[in-house]
């Protein structure tokens, strides 16, 4: 047997040992770094969490107040709408007592209820309940107030560590992506929309007829479209 032969073998298998040792190393390290990554995702540390929050609205009432004017009486209306776009439709009136407004109180509560039905709440769905007030010179509000869904992203400005990191750490900063996560909260209309998708609204039947007897008769279904419509520059 050639010894040089098999002094080569025995370098060549000792190189793939070595190769191969790199290349799991490297493979533990970049899998390592991944979940490291994860861990570290904007989503997971300022996630948007769904909650059910009162919407409030407070109404001052003077101690000589016994009726309430039109502005007034169409927040209420509106307040009442949003009750139903917004919550389930139930809102709740906290009536202050002991306060010096008790009377006038008592007066504008009747008529609080109607601007609530206004707005669409049903009777049945408005209930009445009193706080007491500590001052009993203060003229207390009345407070209007139904459940709602709200979004949240919790509060930003957490800079426990340097914003460059550690040595050897590719990660996001603490607060990365947290001003982005709570505007996205702040700006969705319907909450559940990050859920779960809304209903397809029903097809326009007066439409989809139209269309599919043009497509019996071999007619052209789209609308005309001609080029250059709408792209004319005034000339002043």
């Amino acid at each position: 047997m050639n010894m040089s032969n098999t002094v080569r073998s025995k370098t060549l298998s000792q190189t793939a040992l070595v190769v191969f040792g790199c290349l799991i190393a490297a493979g533990c390290q970049n899998q390592s770094q991944s979940q490291l990554l994860a861990s570290h995702d904007y989503r997971l540390m300022h996630p948007i969490v769904i909650t059910e929050e009162p919407e409030t609205l407070d109404l001052p009432v003077g101690r000589n107040t016994r009726n309430i004017n039109g502005p007034i009486e169409s927040t209420i209306a509106a307040f009442g709408q949003q009750s139903r776009q917004k919550g389930d439709g139930s809102v709740e009136i906290l009536v202050p007592s002991g306060g010096a407004n008790e009377a006038a109180v008592h007066s504008i509560t009747p008529k609080i209820r109607q601007a609530l039905q206004r707005g669409g709440v049903s009777r049945n769905r408005i209930s009445t309940r009193t706080y007491s007030v500590g001052d009993p010179g203060a003229d207390a509000p009345i407070r209007l107030s139904y459940a709602r869904m709200q979004a949240t992203a919790g509060e930003c400005g957490a800079w426990p560590k340097n914003i460059g990191g550690g040595f050897g750490e590719n990660i996001n900063y603490e607060n990365f992506g947290c001003a982005s996560q709570a505007n996205l909260a702040a700006m969705v209309d319907n909450p559940s929309d990050l859920i779960t998708p809304r209903a397809s609204d029903p097809s326009d039947q007066g439409r989809r007829a139209v269309v599919i007897e043009k497509y019996r008769k071999g007619e052209v279904t789209a609308g005309d479209f001609n080029e250059g419509v709408g792209a004319e520059v005034a000339e002043d």
